[in-house]
């Protein structure tokens, strides 16, 4: 089926504000996939604020010419049928979701990226940068990180006063 000229470029200037709004954006091989795993695979996404959208990779390269910051973008990698996933609150999220649920679907594969710089990531990049940890869990290991020190003092003044309270009931024990 055809699209008329009027709703490609409606779709192009929906997809360049995408890009242009968008913090990291990944682009996966969805060939295999069927629609109960589509459908559960936005379920998740939405979950981590992350957009799932099916276009055609023609309309995408002209949204990335359209647009200012991805002009010099490769898209070399563009190819086959992709799915595109956005975040504009996390660079990772996308890769993540889809890395994610590529463990469990292996038909899904990342395929290419751009961040909020208008750089292209190819696979490996990518890949990578599904590997790291989100947001929230750094901030975890921060806390954990600067609390470490005071809860290691603690626990050496608590253990001074346990051991000092068992020696007065072993000596009250022994009398």
């Amino acid at each position: 089926m055809a699209i008329s000229r009027d709703k490609k470029n409606t779709l192009v200037a929906e997809l360049t504000q995408i890009f242009a709004s968008s913090k990291g954006t990944v682009g996966a091989a969805y060939t295999g996939i069927n629609v109960a795993q589509m459908q559960e695979l936005r379920a998740i996404a939405r979950e981590s604020n992350v957009t799932i959208l099916v276009t055609k990779n023609r309309l995408v390269r002209v949204a990335l010419a359209a647009s200012d910051k991805f002009k010099a973008a490769d898209t070399g990698l563009l190819t086959g049928q992709l799915i595109y996933a956005f975040s504009s609150e996390d660079e990772a999220a996308p890769a993540q979701v889809i890395a994610k649920f590529a463990k469990t679907h292996p038909a899904l594969k990342l395929v290419v990226g751009f961040d909020d710089n208008g750089k292209t990531l190819d696979t490996a990049t990518v890949t990578a940068l599904a590997a790291l940890p989100t947001k929230d869990q750094l901030r975890g290991q921060l806390v954990g990180v600067l609390s470490a020190p005071l809860s290691g003092f603690l626990s050496v003044a608590n253990g001074a006063q346990h051991g000092f309270a068992q020696v007065l009931s072993q000596r009250a024990e022994s009398i």
